[in-house]
């Protein structure tokens, strides 16, 4: 069995960390689900205030999202763009 060099580690954790990355992202699609759903019952209670109900949640969604993004990004950057693969 040869002995894993320094790149093939650095790639094999820089996978994992991405991996890691994208769990961050299970917490947007939770929290823009609850926020959907809560949206629609206060339509439901309160017809005349769409317009604002869809505002604020179009508003809270886009806040969330980006948390998101900010973890793709991280992803990718790691798989693709790896700064600490260049070192070796």
């Amino acid at each position: 069995m040869s002995a894993i060099d320094g790149k093939a580690l650095i790639l094999a954790f820089s996978a994992l960390g991405a991996g890691l990355a994208m769990i961050g992202t299970l917490g947007t699609g939770i929290g823009q689900g609850i926020a959907a759903g809560k949206a629609a019952e206060a339509v439901a209670r309160q017809p005349d205030a769409q317009g604002d109900i869809i505002r604020t949640l179009l508003l809270g969604d886009a806040v969330a999202e980006t948390s998101a993004i900010y973890c793709l990004i991280i992803a990718l950057i790691l798989i693709f763009a790896n700064p600490l693969a260049r070192l070796l």
